[in-house]
């Protein structure tokens, strides 16, 4: 059996569930600001469902849509809170890690509104300044094209911690990038950095079945967590995640199945993205442990080659 290091779910739609407020273009960030607490519980839900890795309530706080949407909102105070709520959440775990956000700077699965090159690293590393006094590692997350994750990975790794990078793919099985490039084009892209981990997210699990042979045999840990929508097509750029239906068939057991499934295949890293919530990583905690698998924090995972 394996060592798996198990990822948290998704933050948003958990959001939109139990907060007060309908949903904003700064969704998460603005329920941050105005009922941290609502925050903070579920974080600590999914630590209390098994979860090794926290990924801190940032994805909405970048640049552009703090300029856009932050409605005065101080960007760097705005990371600190995010990650000082999710530290809180762990209760003092040590073998729970915090995982630094670092998402598409302007829009989910829309490469051709990213930002050119060397400004994306330049606020992917601001990004990277304020975080990295709290976190533990650097997750890119939902990141579209090449280019974004190759500077995204430029801006962290020079912090010297851990760094994952997360793809999204197509949905059609083609193992290809929102963008359209290959996903193997962005690990090759990837190779001549110190790239602890390569992960494919916010996708459907059957994409990601398609995609995961790409990750494998690699230098960098391969994992998955995917999504739990029928379809992305509905979201524009500046939307929320509230116009997206989630699918039926897709309930804390059979979102185990297909984890279970990637990491037979090789996966080391699995958790959920959007639409999966406490209830599947408590499952998917519980169905690991029974197949003999242990859950580890990062750093003592070793790929699969």
């Amino acid at each position: 059996m394996s060592d798996v290091i198990l990822l948290d779910g998704g933050m948003g739609q958990e959001l939109i569930a139990r907060a007060s407020e309908p949903p904003h273009p700064f969704w998460s960030a603005r329920v941050m600001l105005r009922e941290p607490d609502v925050v903070r519980a579920v974080h600590r839900a999914y630590v209390e469902a098994g979860a090794r890795v926290i990924t801190v309530n940032t994805y909405a706080v970048t640049r552009t849509r703090v300029a856009n949407h932050g409605e005065g909102a101080d960007f760097a105070a705005l990371h600190v809170a995010a990650c000082r709520l999710a530290d809180e959440a762990r209760l003092g775990r040590r073998d729970v890690a915090l995982a630094g956000c670092l998402p598409p700077l302007v829009a989910s699965y829309k490469p051709d509104l990213a930002l050119p090159f060397e400004r994306a690293r330049t606020e992917y590393a601001e990004i990277v300044d304020v975080e990295g006094p709290y976190v533990d590692l650097f997750l890119a997350e939902t990141i579209p094209s090449v280019a974004e994750g190759r500077a995204a990975a430029e801006a962290a790794c020079p912090s010297g911690k851990p760094v994952w990078i997360g793809f999204t793919v197509m949905d059609d099985g083609s193992a290809r990038l929102r963008s359209g490039e290959p996903l193997a084009d962005a690990v090759k892209a990837l190779s001549d950095l110190p790239v602890a981990g390569i992960l494919i997210n916010c996708s459907t699990p059957e994409s990601c079945d398609a995609a995961l042979p790409a990750l494998l045999g690699q230098r960098a840990i391969a994992g998955v967590y995917a999504n739990g929508f029928v379809s992305i097509d509905a979201l524009d750029a500046g939307g929320t995640v509230d116009v997206l239906k989630a699918r039926k068939d897709l309930g804390p057991e059979a979102y185990a199945d297909y984890a279970l499934g990637w990491v037979d295949a090789g996966a080391r890293i699995v958790g959920g993205c959007c639409e999966v919530g406490p209830a599947h990583i408590a499952a998917l905690a519980q169905r690991l442990e029974a197949e003999g698998h242990r859950l580890i924090a990062p750093g003592t995972v070793e790929p699969v080659r």
